[in-house]
């Protein structure tokens, strides 16, 4: 279809549909939505005024993906079953396509609708399961269910490519793949719409900084100013765009935030819980390791929730952090251990009940309850009551934890076609699963990010907290191999040699009491060398001692040695045995340089027999001793780490229910 000029039929207005393949625009002066058919153009109705959500994007702005240009053309605010808005932006691809840009919460998502063949059978939206894969999806990759929901029009701009029916809400559900790839089902009919794409950035989508307004960038981050409903007091909306729910600072009512109205929900009690990090707070968080590029971060909400274990309620606080640019983001204090935490596509984590696997990295499960809000200050981006409960699971690998929450499951009336026309009413239940990423952070970095100090201390270890002393592992493995290394050249280097040698061989001793002495030759011994002694004999069934005296000649010196050879061996019960040594050795410190003298003593037990005896010297003889003592003299320290490591992890999982430490 070619550009077409025409009236507005419900003003009269001009409209232009300048894509051929558009199939509403929306009037620009009545905010009537105007479909062309064959003939004639027909009022679908009229839509609200569009919404302020702080997009960095507008109809008209040009970019490029996967090598093909595009223009946004139109734009539309959905409304979420569970509260809150999203835009979704139409995008005129110059080879004929459209592409849906759906935003929320700072993260893109661009989708193309996909021809599915009559043979793929698609489950009913009842039949979804949260967390579950698809059936019947394109390509290999699987995709998990990480939401079920009803969207309903609310306002759009602009030429969109299908029938916008102002009002009309329609069963969705969207779809996650582990390297962001992303999907929505969309039951407006039966069978349902499939658009499949993945999470984008605007360098994705080459999208300059420069297309953004300053004038449109100041009123997207401006705060807005209202009165309490309930006692008439001024309170402040940091993210007005946004924002689904907002406690009064002055009487602690919760407020329902509709378009920048204030409606009185709940009363809470002000005060209850003071935030150590006040509202309205910000900070800067170091780029690279919680993030891939910086920007200040504003703290607009505080939430205090609860798990009980064995009657007893446990307490922890979570900060709700915003950037218009980044999104939301979580600071967690537990026990006086802290968290940043930031959301993940379900379709990342590989869950395989009590552990699971998420980046190529095995986390494994630390607990699993329910949650309940106890308390609640500041903005937030859903409609969060005091007392509501959710089914939270964490899994650890320090310094990460990954966070499961599921919101409960809500009935929900089945809604009129997203394409107008009208659906059975029914009941269906509908929620939606998150994952977060939590990384452990040290109290000094949320004190300096923020400029406090003073943060409380705990002697308690978080679950996810990294061993401070992991690195020794490093340097004693290294150490070892050093050492291992070394010892093993000093071997296959070393200066051994045999300084002496010599057969001894004995006629019968006169009586028992009386042993032979032989004084053997001088030899040379050299310094800082060590000695070895070694003597050999063939008994059998008996005994051989050699008592011997080394002499310095120069000196005078005797270091004396002693070398048992026996040999013993028999049949017990039928089975052989045998004990005893026939070349015993015995190592000596290296003494000074010089000639030295061997007097020997031998005895034997078979004295009324003769006996022969070997006796040799050696020196500079490599021990394996000497490198078993080194390793061992290194890994005193990192034995001492290791024990308290364990005692570390025993802490670790105190307070869970699934401690490997546990008997059970």
């Amino acid at each position: 279809m070619s550009p077409v000029e025409a009236s507005c039929p419900a003003c009269g207005a001009v409209i232009n549909f300048k894509i051929g393949s558009s199939i509403v625009v929306v009037c620009e002066y009545c905010n009537s939505v105007v479909a062309r058919g064959d003939r004639n153009l027909e009022d679908l109705g009229k839509v609200a005024d569009l919404m302020e959500t702080g997009s960095p994007l507008d109809i008209g702005l040009r970019g490029i993906y996967q090598g093909v240009p595009f223009e946004l053309t139109g734009r539309a605010q959905l409304g979420h079953g569970a509260g809150g808005v999203w835009d979704e932006w139409y995008a005129a691809f110059a080879d004929g396509r459209w592409g849906w840009l759906a935003e929320a919460q700072g993260r893109f998502y661009m989708t193309f609708e996909a021809t599915m063949s009559e043979e793929r059978a698609f489950p009913p939206f009842e039949a979804l399961e949260l967390g579950r894969a698809v059936p019947a999806m394109p390509g290999s990759v699987p995709l998990v269910v990480a939401e079920k929901s009803v969207g309903r029009a609310i306002a759009a701009k602009g030429e969109i490519p299908y029938r916008l029916l102002p009002g009309a809400e329609y069963y969705f559900a969207d779809l996650s793949g582990p390297r962001g790839e992303f999907a929505t089902l969309d039951y407006g009919e039966m069978p349902p719409s499939v658009f499949i794409g993945r999470e984008v950035t605007l360098s994705d989508l080459a999208i300059p900084e420069t297309a953004l307004s300053p004038e449109r960038e100041a009123r997207r981050v401006q705060a807005l100013q209202l009165s309490c409903p309930q006692c008439g007091g001024p309170l402040e909306l940091r993210a007005p765009d946004i924002a689904e729910r907002v406690t009064c600072p002055n009487c602690g009512s919760l407020l329902d935030v509709s378009q920048g109205k204030l409606k009185f929900m709940q009363a809470l009690r002000p005060g209850q819980v003071v935030p150590i990090i006040p509202i309205g707070a910000t900070g800067e968080f170091e780029e690279g390791r919680l993030f891939s590029s910086s920007g200040k971060l504003t703290v607009i909400g505080f939430l205090q929730r609860s798990v009980e274990f064995s009657g007893v309620r446990y307490y922890w606080e979570e900060y709700l952090l915003y950037n218009p640019r980044i999104g939301f983001r979580w600071l967690v204090r537990s026990d006086d251990n802290w968290n940043f935490v930031q959301s993940v596509p379900p379709g990342e984590v590989i869950d395989s009940g009590r552990t699971l696997r998420f980046r190529g990295k095995k986390f494994k499960l630390y607990q699993d309850t329910t949650v309940r809000v106890e308390y609640v200050q500041g903005e937030f981006y859903w409609k969060v009551m005091a007392g509501e409960l959710v089914r939270a699971a964490d899994y650890i690998h320090p310094p990460m934890m990954l966070s499961k929450e599921v919101s409960a499951l809500q009935p929900s009336p089945g809604p009129t076609s997203k394409r107008g026309r009208q659906r059975q009413p029914k009941t269906v239940e509908t929620g939606e699963v998150n994952w977060s990423l939590g990384t452990y952070l040290k109290h000094s970095e949320v004190e300096k990010t923020f400029g406090i100090k003073g943060l409380p201390r705990t002697s308690k270890v978080a679950p996810n907290q990294p061993f401070p002393h992991k690195k020794v592992y490093r340097y004693w493995g290294l150490m070892l191999l050093a050492a291992f290394i070394l010892g093993l050249v000093i071997i296959a280097t070393g200066s051994y040699r045999t300084v002496f040698e010599q057969s001894y061989t004995f006629d019968k001793m006169e009586n028992a009491e009386t042993p032979r002495v032989e004084f053997s030759q001088p030899f040379d011994l050299k310094a800082r060398e060590n000695i070895r002694f070694i003597a050999k004999s063939n008994v059998d069934n008996s005994w051989l001692f050699v008592q011997g005296d080394l002499i310095d000649e120069a000196t005078g010196l005797v270091q004396s040695f002693s070398l048992p050879v026996e040999y013993y061996h028999g049949v017990d019960g039928g089975e052989s045995w045998s004990e005893g040594d026939r070349d015993p050795e015995v190592h000596l410190s290296a003494l000074p340089a010089g000639k030295y003298t061997l007097r020997l003593e031998v005895s034997w037990e078979k004295w009324q027999q003769g006996a022969s005896v070997n006796v040799k010297v050696d020196q500079g003889v490599p021990r394996l001793l000497h490198l078993l003592l080194t390793l061992l003299f290194l890994s005193i320290i990192p034995v001492l780490v290791l024990f308290y490591h364990l005692s570390f992890e025993r802490r670790r999982w105190a307070d869970s229910d699934y401690s490997p430490y546990n008997s059970s």
